[in-house]
């Protein structure tokens, strides 16, 4: 059962037959909120890591152009990518409205917007006197208030900011309740990940696992949902799952960086697996690139962050029998980081 449920997710998410141009868009809006990979080059639109099978990070550049994709602070606070029309859902799920008053900053900039029109960084500090340093913090909390939209279409720093109702004079951001806004998602994210449980669902979305259960709970009232093994399955794929093939494909080893849809959903599993495997390591040992082997998570490249090839310091894997895909889990990361060095695989020198 374990292998079919792996495999349709591989099936599911195009990690076996990387999806054509016509499919994307409905993946990428599952897969939501997207991001860049990690420790990107500024202004690198998001991906999908190979899940495609055409160049969608030049994809989703034209689409940012045509504001298409629209950025905004979503999951625990953090950058993130959306279609447009899913902005009450996301809305629903992470406004953070000011309670209160604005405080003095945060009132400052607001009003200066709603008189002067769109104001880059640059153009509010020359305006108000304020460091750089006190005027982002407030642009970010405005950011998540909704109450403010950074237009970031091309990957230039000249970014201006914009009274958000300005940008977006249609959206209803009080269309869903959350818990609303968390059935849709969920559905979504089940589709994707064909069996998940409430922490791997909270690890993703960033939200109380008790709201994320409640959900699930709903949905598994609906119908909707199929509760199996202490988690969920959409219903009609918990109906057919047993009658799948045994010998479905399995996807060949893969180097995700770490704001990978997989990883992310993941994140809390894979802490508490490899960071007892790296930590106490006498070198730099940043997580890097996590390595899928069948479908599951098996190692874990770790170093020194830079722009540029990374310095990559060992290999940590939570088997030995991994020793026997060195050479592929080293070609993974490599292919991923062109011109690195592996300068240790389980802790011995290469």
């Amino acid at each position: 059962m374990q292998r079919k449920l792996i495999a349709l997710r591989m099936q599911r998410q195009h990690l076996i037959n990387p999806v054509d141009a016509g499919g994307y868009d409905a993946l990428y809006r599952d897969m939501q909120p997207g991001m860049n990979a990690y420790w990107h080059g500024f202004g690198q639109p998001p991906e999908l890591t190979f899940r495609a099978c055409f160049d969608d990070i030049e994809h989703n550049r034209r689409r940012q152009e045509r504001r298409d994709l629209i950025k905004g602070r979503f999951a625990g606070g953090n950058l993130g990518w959306i279609v447009p029309e899913d902005l009450p859902l996301f809305a629903a799920l992470y406004r953070k409205p000011i309670k209160g008053f604005m405080d003095d900053v945060q009132a400052t900039i607001m009003q200066l917007i709603e008189r002067l029109g769109p104001l880059n960084i640059q153009q509010i500090k020359e305006e108000t006197g304020y460091l750089v340093k006190v005027i982002t913090p407030a642009l970010h909390r405005l950011q998540e208030a909704f109450l403010l939209y950074e237009d970031q279409y091309d990957g230039e720093w000249d970014r201006a900011w914009y009274r958000f109702e300005e940008m977006f004079p249609e959206t209803e951001l009080n269309l869903y309740t959350r818990a609303e806004a968390l059935e849709i998602v969920l559905q979504r994210f089940a589709c994707r990940m064909v069996w998940f449980d409430t922490k791997m669902a909270r690890s993703f979305y960033k939200l109380p696992e008790k709201e994320i259960r409640a959900a699930c709970a709903a949905l598994t009232g609906k119908g909707v949902f199929a509760a199996m093994d202490g988690g969920f399955m959409l219903a009609q794929d918990a109906a057919c799952i047993n009658d799948m093939p045994d010998d479905l494909p399995l996807p060949q080893v893969m180097a995700f960086h770490r704001n990978d849809f997989l990883v992310r959903a993941f994140d809390h599993e894979l802490r508490e697996r490899f960071k007892p495997l790296y930590e106490a390591l006498p070198y730099d040992h940043d997580p890097q690139y996590y390595v899928l082997v069948d479908g599951v998570f098996r190692a874990l490249s770790v170093g020194h962050f830079r722009y540029g090839p990374y310095e990559i310091h060992d290999v940590v894997c939570d088997s030995p029998d991994m020793w026997n895909l060195r050479e592929e889990i080293c070609a993974a990361i490599m292919k991923e980081n062109p011109g690195s060095v592996i300068q240790r695989f389980m802790g011995q020198p290469q």
